[in-house]
């Protein structure tokens, strides 16, 4: 398929500016262009269908199953779509007067008290724009409530276990603070005894997701949380696994103090391709003071935007936040209704199905019930037949199904992490356990047809090294090279295989 710049001709045009006699502004000679930027020339139908073959070649949820491990990507009701461009929603400006903007406000009011119920905590902030914003804004409250407490130099350390998501120790990082890493028992659990030692008056708080990445709920979360709790430090649940939970147990009866949601993951906003997300974070009513303003809030029959709270962290976000994302999350919550827990039932009966299946054909690293996802391990491929983790994603593309998340968490050597999520059918299931077990055949039948995978996708398998090494970024016309033929590396790199 060619580039739209190489589809290129000189002089041709899709659609062309009407006239207008607006004076021209003047520009400042040092932002003035030095020449014209070079942009594709190609008529309207070129431009359609190339735009429409990219869009062919974009694998979504609405094109197959998306088993995902830990990102939840689920089908987006169609609802979401209409309801989110209402005039009222989708016309709204951000600075519209809190006179004209009642309905908007009342929306995200609302939502926030249901975020607070099914966090089992009673303050709420949207206003994060992603987890990942959402757990920097937690990391500050922590920051906040400790400066408040005249204790910000002396708790420096933040625990995170080594099933964390990745963004935990960024942001550990960022907040400013200190990482320690405690250890997972043979169960799937956080080590209590490796915990012990590491938790003292130097100790700001937790991070930890529950189930974990390993889809496992711990057994000891209580004594976990208490464990923080007795030493004067807060506890924070990333919520990227809340699909498992919802409706069932919540993290604010847990033990938890701070939770981030991820809407355009629970909450079916749609997902991938670099947003739009939403982060909100749920809090105890002691770190209530310090979340961030403006703060949505009732009196009466009205609602308003309160900055009034004095010990504020300030704000993580233009404006009130990434406001068609709560229309859409509002929308799906409100067509649960008090059956939202029925979602969660659902992604962890459809996740153990697969492994009940699944189980006898890869290695279990835990032989436990899981919640909305599991971990298998290829490691046993890899050692009689020299297949990779790799090599089962790849060749899953061939059987039009998107990849697991692979070699993740580091402590699964060959890891498969798999999450089919709620909105799958049990045919599309039984699809999937189908060609996973036949990749299984392959490595021991004819190993060479999952090394060269996937066969039938408009890119072979990429040579990674030249990737990294010679990575094209933007098309340079008569300096744009030619890698074609290029020898390729003898393999591609591989993600670290953990322990």
């Amino acid at each position: 398929m060619k580039l739209i710049y190489e589809r290129s001709q000189e002089g041709r045009r899709a659609s062309a500016l009407p006239p207008n006699d607006l004076p021209v502004p003047e520009i400042p000679e040092e932002l003035l262009r030095e020449r014209p930027p070079r942009l594709p020339e190609i008529a309207e139908p070129e431009l359609v269908r190339h735009f429409t073959q990219l869009s062919a070649r974009t694998f979504g949820i609405d094109t197959g199953f998306y088993p995902l491990g830990s990102c939840t990507m689920k089908h987006n009701p169609r609802v979401n779509e209409r309801v989110v461009n209402l005039p009222g929603f989708r016309d709204l400006h951000p600075l519209q007067e809190e006179e004209g903007a009642q309905g908007a406000l009342e929306l995200m009011w609302r939502l926030q008290e249901i975020l607070a119920e099914v966090a089992g905590l009673p303050a709420v902030s949207l206003q994060p724009a992603a987890g990942s914003q959402g757990e920097l804004t937690g990391l500050m409250l922590m920051r906040a409530y400790f400066a408040d407490r005249g204790e910000a130099e002396t708790r420096r350390k933040v625990v995170i276990p080594d099933t964390a998501h990745g963004t935990n120790p960024a942001s550990v990082t960022m907040g400013g603070y200190e990482l320690t890493h405690v250890q997972t028992d043979p169960r799937g659990n956080i080590d209590v005894e490796d915990l012990r030692g590491k938790v003292d008056e130097g100790t700001a708080g937790l991070m930890l997701t529950n189930p974990s990445t390993l889809g496992l709920f711990d057994e000891n979360i209580e004594e976990i949380t208490q464990i923080f709790h007795d030493a004067g430090a807060l506890t924070y649940y990333d919520g990227a696994n809340l699909n498992a939970v919802c409706g069932i147990s919540r993290p604010g009866d847990m033990g938890f103090d701070i939770i981030h949601f991820n809407l355009h993951k629970t909450f079916s906003q749609p997902h991938g391709g670099g947003g739009p997300g939403g982060g909100p974070i749920a809090v105890r009513d002691r770190l209530e003071p310090f979340l961030p303003v403006p703060a949505v809030v009732r009196d009466g029959e009205v609602f308003r935007l309160d900055h009034d709270r004095p010990k504020t962290i300030g704000k993580v976000r233009g404006f009130c936040g990434p406001f068609g994302v709560f229309v859409r999350s509002y929308a799906f919550i409100r067509a649960y209704g008090p059956g939202l827990r029925e979602m969660s039932e659902a992604a962890v009966l459809n996740a153990n199905y697969l492994l009940a299946r699944l189980k006898d054909a890869y290695e279990l690293p835990f032989d436990r019930l899981c919640m909305h996802e599991f971990v298998l391990s290829a490691r046993g491929l890899k050692r009689e037949h020299g297949i990779t983790a790799l090599d089962v994603a790849k060749r899953l593309m061939d059987y039009d199904f998107h990849p697991p998340t692979i070699y993740f968490p580091l402590v699964v050597p060959e890891a498969l992490m798999i999450e089919p999520t709620e909105t799958e059918a049990k045919e599309t299931l039984d699809e999937f356990v189908e060609a996973m077990l036949e990749i299984v055949r392959d490595a021991t039948e004819r190993p060479e047809v999952l090394k060269d995978a996937p066969h039938n996708r408009p890119v072979r398998r990429v040579d990674e090294v030249k990737a990294a090494k010679r990575g094209v970024m933007r098309f340079l016309f008569e300096d744009h090279p030619d890698l074609s033929g290029e020898p390729t590396a003898a393999r591609q790199l591989e993600a670290p295989k953990g322990a």
